[in-house]
């Protein structure tokens, strides 16, 4: 691969920790949840960051399609939601949803327009056929 962009950050410890970024625009506490077992804490977690990351990437993947196909996606959004739990071998697992309001376009279009997002966005494409993604359309946000 040639890379046209590299990220670097550190946690200094685990989940109950801080993270930066190597050019300090990242740069804050993490808290463990409730439901993992933590105190919750003002600190974001990483399902938070993943959710984040995988919504905008999404969201850009979406855009270049629709604008391979001419298409104006108006004021669209994408809502990532990362669920954390334990699979069936009792191992930590992610799965994710993302609800896709795409205001200007019918059912049809919208739904190749995800569907084709999905095959080229680099989130998607790094963990297909890893964990459950669930592609929703919305009609009304």
């Amino acid at each position: 691969m040639k890379a046209l962009y590299k990220a670097k950050a550190t946690a200094t410890g685990g989940r109950d920790s801080h993270v930066s970024s190597d050019d300090g625009t990242l740069d804050f506490n993490l808290s463990v949840p409730k439901g993992l077992g933590g105190g919750g804490g003002e600190g974001t977690n990483p399902e938070q960051l993943f959710a984040a990351g995988y919504s905008a990437c999404f969201g850009s993947a979406l855009a270049h399609v629709a604008r391979g196909k001419k298409v104006d996606l108006g004021a669209y959004t994408v809502t990532a939601t990362v669920k954390i739990g334990k699979n069936e071998e009792d191992m930590f697992q992610l799965a994710v949803v993302l609800d896709c309001y795409l205001p200007t376009v019918d059912v049809e279009q919208g739904e190749e327009l995800v569907n084709e997002a999905h095959e080229v966005c680099p989130y998607s494409r790094a963990t297909m056929d890893n964990i459950d993604v669930t592609l929703n359309l919305l009609l009304d946000e």
